[in-house]
């Protein structure tokens, strides 16, 4: 029995695809991967820090995006979409579309069952290699816990640091921002274990 044959694609193909298409696709190596929806939990806390981000930047020089807005990581072809996109230089795009962000500074992901292992993993590996990224931020889905890392300007090392109580807080330094755990999570209950 054959195996089945994996198409590759040119990255201009990939965009040229994920322009015109209704939903949402990661583009590595020449092959194209569909994103899965978002939980009602996801959608919450994503609401809840584009809500606080957002307000906080205003008429700051740094600026927020959702979800919507793609990045590439031209040293290892990723392209794709990270839950909060913050960007503090002005952009530099991959083309003239004006849709593809290649120097982000902070970076989102709200992890969910099936996406945390890769946004532990995987991802942040592709994403370390972004240059201009300063910090990463993780928050859990499914219990109260963010876990964030600071790049060391010093050195490149990344230093992580974990918050899980309620009436905690986390800092951004990059933008400065105190986020309070209970603010990420507001309209949401969890059982931590």
């Amino acid at each position: 029995m054959a195996s089945p044959v994996t198409k590759y694609y040119a990255a201009k193909d990939y965009l040229e695809l994920e322009r015109i298409s209704e939903e949402k696709h990661e583009f590595y190596r020449g092959e194209i991967y569909a994103m899965s929806g978002a939980s009602y939990e996801h959608n919450v806390i994503e609401d809840n820090l584009r809500v606080t981000i957002g307000n906080f930047l205003k008429g700051k020089s740094c600026r927020s995006f959702g979800s919507n807005l793609r990045i590439h990581i031209s040293s290892n072809t990723l392209y794709t979409y990270p839950d909060i996109v913050i960007l503090c230089e002005s952009p530099k795009f991959v083309d003239e579309q004006f849709d593809t962000v290649l120097n982000p500074t902070v970076l989102f992901e709200i992890l969910s069952p099936s996406t945390a292992n890769y946004d532990r993993g995987a991802k942040f590996d592709f994403y370390r290699e972004i240059e201009s990224l300063k910090e990463y931020v993780l928050v859990d889905s499914t219990i109260y816990h963010c876990v964030q890392y600071q790049k060391n300007n010093k050195d490149g090392t990344w230093i992580l640091s974990e918050t899980k109580q309620l009436s905690d807080s986390f800092n951004i330094a990059t933008i400065e921002l105190t986020l309070r755990l209970e603010e990420v999570y507001a309209g949401l209950t969890f059982q931590n274990t």
